[in-house]
């Protein structure tokens, strides 16, 4: 699906399809932003081809997994983002490569599915933020879906709060087979995030021709999206960090109760050794064997077994290992 917008120099706005394009080139102050998504390769190529797109950034933009990245060309600048399609507080994400190519009178947009931070643009401030310049657009785009990742992130906190409530309480293996699965997930985000961060980082250490920095107006949206992403970055560090301390803890309490247990069962083994030692000796039924022939030999024996198994265990209670 192909949609246009076209600003023209008279500040009037057209939205349409790709009637749009030959009336940009008929009006050379005119600005446009072209959004594809879903379309197919070969009418991807076309279009770009059209537009004096180099070949390598044809390509990179059309491989379907491709790390974020900036890089400039001569005719235009290509930023290649990693969006998102679909999130929730579960961190059950479904990311989509996002290509722009910003030129100094065009943005295009390539996308395979719907994006909402571009439909919101294309519904809001696309005409207004067009009218600055294309790579105000797209940095806006970027800012948006940002924003996303930063809500969902956010409603995550009390999930992660409330897990770390019920591991306390009463963990078990299935509490920590979810915190293990969110430690993926976080990974993942992160290393999409260090991505993105080192855009920005890019943007404002190094002068894009079509994203300059002279422009207040452009350093201060490329200094918002960097934030966003600062932040981004090091809340899914320290959510990844949590998860590991949570898990350290499980093991620990585990380890713990471990103890205890073997403890008492080291308790239980002490007492009824010296018992059994006495139960051996007495049950070999030697013919010379003298206490066999004492009247009172057994109930002696048991007096005697009684003491040991008494006196140790007021030692262990003395030692509070019981």
């Amino acid at each position: 699906m192909m949609r246009t917008l076209l600003l023209e120099a008279d500040g009037q706005v057209s939205r349409g399809g790709e009637e749009l394009i030959a009336r940009w080139r008929d009006t050379p102050d005119s600005r446009i932003w072209i959004d594809l998504q879903g379309a197919a390769l070969d009418d991807q190529r076309v279009l770009l081809e059209a537009f004096d797109c180099h070949p390598l950034a044809i390509i990179d933009a059309q491989r379907e997994r491709h790390p974020p990245k900036i890089e400039e060309f001569e005719t235009h600048t290509l930023i290649l983002y990693r969006g998102i399609s679909s999130f929730d507080a579960e961190l059950n994400y479904a990311p989509q490569q996002v290509a722009f190519f910003i030129g100094e009178r065009y943005l295009i947009s390539l996308h395979p599915s719907l994006a909402m931070s571009i439909d919101r643009m294309w519904e809001q401030d696309g005409s207004r933020l067009l009218a600055k310049s294309p790579g105000h657009v797209a940095l806006k785009i970027m800012h948006l879906s940002a924003g996303f990742y930063l809500d969902s992130l956010l409603e995550f906190e009390t999930q992660l709060s409330d897990l770390e409530d019920g591991l306390v309480e009463a963990g078990n293996d299935s509490l920590m087979k979810r915190i293990i699965s969110y430690k993926s997930r976080l990974v993942k985000m992160r290393r999409v995030f260090n991505y993105h961060q080192a855009i920005t980082q890019e943007l404002m250490a190094y002068d894009y021709s079509h994203l300059p920095r002279d422009e207040a107006d452009t350093l201060h949206a490329i200094n918002d999206v960097h934030e966003r992403f600062e932040r981004l970055h090091s809340l899914t560090q320290m959510y990844y960090d949590i998860c590991g301390d949570l898990v350290d803890g499980y093991i620990s309490l585990s380890s713990h109760q471990l103890n205890i247990t073997m403890r008492v069962l080291t308790v239980i083994t002490a007492i009824f050794v010296p018992l059994t030692f006495l139960a051996g000796i007495y049950g070999m039924n030697f013919a010379n064997m003298p206490e066999l022939a004492y009247r009172w030999g057994y109930f002696v024996l048991l007096g005697v077994m009684l003491a040991i198994g008494i006196a140790l265990l007021w030692v262990f209670r003395r030692r509070k290992w019981l």
